[in-house]
Parts: C-alpha cells; sequence; structure tokens
C-alpha cells in the first residue's frame, strides 16, 4: 500500500508561479501509473504565467474561484469544477477571489520538465 501525506510533500514554486506539491509521481516512486499528481495553490488575486504543455491535463477545483483561460476561451470556474486542458493549449488561471484557490492537477502521462513552455 502507497499512502502519501501532502504535509510530507516539498513545496515549491512551479515553473506557472503556482504552489505546487508533488503527491504521486511515477518517477519518483514504484506505481505503476503513466500520470503524475499535483496539489497546487494560487493566492488570491494571483495569475499563473501563461503555459503550455505537450501533454493533458485536468484540473479539480478543491477550493476558491477563478477564471481559467484555455487558448482563446475563458470561464469562470469555483470549487467542483472539473476542467480538461487539452494538449498543447495555451492555458493560465486568475484567482479572483479573497481566499487561495486550491485545486488538484493530474498531468497524462506525468509532467515532465521538458514537456512544458512557460510563455
Amino acid at each position: 500500500m502507497f499512502i502519501r501525506d501532502l504535509k510530507d510533500c516539498e513545496e515549491f514554486s512551479a515553473g506557472d508561479n503556482s504552489i505546487l506539491r508533488e503527491l504521486l509521481h511515477p518517477d519518483k516512486a514504484d506505481l505503476a501509473i503513466q500520470y503524475s499528481l499535483a496539489h497546487a495553490i494560487l493566492k488570491p488575486g494571483q495569475t499563473s504565467r501563461a503555459h503550455k504543455l505537450k501533454t493533458s491535463e485536468v484540473y479539480y477545483i478543491l477550493d476558491g474561484q477563478g477564471l481559467m483561460h484555455i487558448n482563446d476561451e475563458i470561464e469562470p470556474v469555483h470549487d467542483g469544477h472539473a476542467i480538461y486542458i487539452p494538449p498543447n493549449s495555451t492555458q493560465f488561471f486568475k484567482n479572483t477571489g479573497e481566499k487561495d484557490l486550491i485545486f488538484i492537477c493530474i498531468v497524462d502521462p506525468a509532467w515532465r520538465k521538458e514537456d512544458e513552455l512557460i510563455l
């Protein structure tokens, strides 16, 4: 059985300026998965940097609200929303609320630095 506590995951600033903690990655533990799973936070009033991934990504909003930008589309999002981001899409978030925007990121196949382009 493999259990990872968020408190035990190192916090770091991601390339898009969100605060990230990687929970699961097939290169960092003996796991039979192809995706990576991370916990992210964007502070009130902040906007993440626009970026593209060669892979697909899903965000699941745990708390907060914001505007999700994918290519030329902009939609309001809040807790309970799942957002699919197609490969090679320009994406970024704006936290429009008064509290942290907290979300889970699932990248499939697993995130790799060489697959991300910060714009």
